[in-house]
């Protein structure tokens, strides 16, 4: 999953990518709110977590101009502490969820793991696909009761199938997804990924809709 951070203080900025690095995710970081605004009407983000005090922007500025352009991902806001009216109109602009500052990064990483899973349906922490058993928050995989190992891209790709199971979901997607903004992007990792995949899970969870890309699906389901 990929997120966007718009953070203007460097070393906070920099350790909340380190936790959502290390918690699995794609992570951009913009230091202001032009670029904050410009990233998240360009690119593709399953979630961000937006600053309010931010210099050229302010955040609740870059909150309203996302929504009236139609942009939906899940936005978490960063407020000071104990200022509820930035809260109150945080949440009016569009924000779903806030943190005060100073705040823990794994409440952080739970939160946005939470706004994920709600924006696409998902109410539990763990997505079920027959014997297969996905922890999104544990980054832990198991089939038919047995864990899998899985390298950190190999989770993220079966994640995003996951959150959008037995649908299809095409390469471009996938890409935009897995990958930060700063990474070179190629499509054709993603097949050699898929290929990596089905190995370990077996071919029929991960299926190949022609001209559309991969979904996963229960066994019964497959074909």
């Amino acid at each position: 999953m990929r997120v966007l951070v718009v953070e203007d203080n460097a070393a906070l900025a920099g350790q909340t990518r380190g936790a959502l690095t290390q918690a699995g995710f794609a992570v951009d970081l913009a230091p202001d709110g032009e670029e904050g605004q410009f990233l998240g009407e360009t690119e593709t983000y399953d979630a961000v977590v937006l600053d309010l005090g931010l210099p050229k922007l302010d955040g609740l500025s870059v909150l309203r101009r996302w929504r009236a352009s139609g942009r939906a991902m899940p936005v978490l806001i960063l407020t000071a502490r104990g200022t509820w009216t930035e809260k109150v109109e945080g949440l009016n602009a569009g924000a779903d969820d806030y943190l005060a500052k100073p705040f823990a990064m794994a409440e952080l990483v739970a939160r946005l793991h939470a706004l994920i899973r709600r924006a696409h349906g998902h109410a539990q922490p763990e997505i079920a696909c027959g014997p297969l058993r996905i922890d999104i928050a544990g980054q832990a995989v198991t089939l038919e009761g047995m864990p899998v190992r899985l390298t950190a891209m190999e989770f993220r790709l079966l994640e995003c199938l996951a959150h959008h199971l037995g649908r299809p979901v095409s390469k471009t997607h996938l890409t935009e997804h897995l990958y930060a903004q700063d990474f070179d992007r190629d499509s054709n990792t993603i097949e050699v990924i898929v290929g990596r995949l089905r190995r370990k899970l077996g071919d029929p969870l991960i299926e190949t809709v022609r001209g559309q890309g991969y979904r996963l699906v229960p066994p019964l389901a497959a074909g």
